[in-house]
């Protein structure tokens, strides 16, 4: 739907202004006969970004339950005055950086699938304003994904970095699998919105 408004929009602007409001046998403008030729393309593209957004939002929103639930829960506990125990650790301190990106990038990627789902979906929102809200949360969410397991990462690091050392390689490069599948399958999709919505044009301005 985004493509054959831009081919829309290319045509629209080569051709006369006068030409753009003209009318057929059927007493149609050109944008009634292309709204009237694309109402089937509407229902599926607005079938599918509602799809993509409710699976997202669901994943943005375990997100944030669980990192705003760690951040309260510190790992090592806190000492009688109500200071975390392992506060002037650097791996504490990775934890908190890392706790805190993955909550607001979650909350980002949820509010921009919320906007998604809210939209009234008419034909101009296919163009601009849909795929930049999906490039946003995509984003958004991957980002989240990665700094919650760099959050799990360091907090493992506290509890294993003197006894059991050794194990804490495997465990990250295990944190590493979800990050990685996430991206190889949404990537695709992510480089395809993008290129088409800030790509070039359709039509190549002539020297």
């Amino acid at each position: 739907m985004q493509r054959e408004l831009q081919w829309f929009k290319a045509v629209e602007s080569c051709v006369h202004p006068s030409l753009q409001e003209q009318r057929n046998e059927s007493n149609e403008t050109p944008r009634q006969v292309f709204t009237k030729e694309h109402e089937r393309l509407v229902e599926k593209g607005e079938k599918w970004m509602k799809e993509t957004a409710s699976s997202c939002t669901l994943v943005a929103a375990l997100i944030i339950t669980v990192v705003f639930a760690a951040a309260f829960t510190v790992p090592g506990g806190n000492n009688t005055e109500g200071i975390p125990t392992f506060l002037h650790k650097p791996p504490f301190i990775v934890f908190v950086i890392s706790d805190a990106l993955a909550l607001f990038s979650s909350t980002a990627s949820l509010l921009m699938f919320l906007g998604i789902l809210t939209s009234r979906y008419a034909e101009e929102d296919f163009l601009d304003s849909l795929p930049k809200k999906l490039i946003i949360g995509l984003i958004a969410l991957f980002f989240s994904i990665a700094s919650m397991m760099v959050a799990f990462g360091a907090t493992i690091y506290i509890f294993l970095s003197h006894p059991w050392k050794w194990v804490i390689i495997p465990i990250s490069l295990l944190g590493c699998v979800p990050v990685s599948l996430f991206g190889l399958l949404q990537f695709p999709l992510l480089v395809e919105i993008f290129s088409s919505t800030y790509g070039p044009s359709i039509f190549q301005a002539r020297k």
